[in-house]
């Protein structure tokens, strides 16, 4: 049998074009207790972080109890089934293509994110491909990015050795998972939250700017892995 691959990918501004409801919650949880929401820019840097550690970034004032009100106020605000008429965040163009070609093409899929778990299962479910992963690890299953416990423990999960795994990112936070995990490669896609000179700096070998480049660029990432 030809030996197991895994591509690990981000949710947030990876798969999912998550940004008008993460920034929405946000300021509605600020207000919520009476802070001053941050500036959106500055909410779409830090997603992909445990959201505790990401408020203390957004409110470096702020501390104790305060910031586990905010955190159950963003939570609050990002579940408000109020918004779920709007429909779930959009995928990003070419996602569910690119699953399929990656499953083609021999992959297992799994998924490393900073989101809750209900929030991962939320966007998984509304848009009907939960079962496409093998392993799904949010921020309630161990440290957050960049450590890489939970992209361990994803890999151990299907199986598969660093030398044959991929990590695909939008955030410089993945990017330095994957390294401090020994992964084949580390990923950057161009369409997400931090730039390419931020994603090369954390350890990206390629960035991608459409998903349809993804089968062939892993597969020769990998193949590099096994002739070194």
């Amino acid at each position: 049998m030809p030996a197991l691959k895994l591509c690990v990918f981000d949710l947030d501004g990876t798969l999912v074009d998550s940004q008008h409801r993460i920034v929405a919650a946000m300021t509605a949880g600020f207000a919520a207790e009476g802070q001053v929401a941050p500036m959106p820019d500055a909410v779409r840097q830090v997603v992909g972080l445990p959201l505790d550690v990401a408020i203390r970034r957004l409110a470096p004032g702020i501390g104790g109890l305060q910031i586990e009100r905010l955190v159950e106020a963003y939570r609050d605000a990002y579940f408000d089934p109020r918004n779920d008429g709007e429909g779930p965040e959009p995928l990003f163009p070419g996602t569910r293509q690119m699953l399929d070609a990656m499953e083609a093409d021999g992959w297992l899929l799994a998924i490393v994110t900073g989101k809750s778990r209900r929030g991962l299962l939320h966007v998984l479910d509304a848009h009907g491909i939960r079962q496409r992963f093998v392993s799904l690890k949010s921020a309630d299953d161990g440290p957050g990015k960049p450590n890489p416990t939970v992209l361990l423990e994803a890999m151990a999960e299907a199986g598969c050795t660093g030398r044959r795994t991929v990590m695909v990112g939008d955030t410089s936070f993945d990017m330095e998972t994957a390294v401090n995990a020994k992964v084949a490669a580390a990923i950057g896609v161009s369409w997400g939250y931090h730039d390419a000179v931020r994603l090369q700096a954390a350890g990206s070998v390629i960035i991608l700017d459409r998903f349809d480049q993804l089968p062939s660029v892993a597969d020769g990432l990998v193949a590099s892995q096994q002739e070194e």
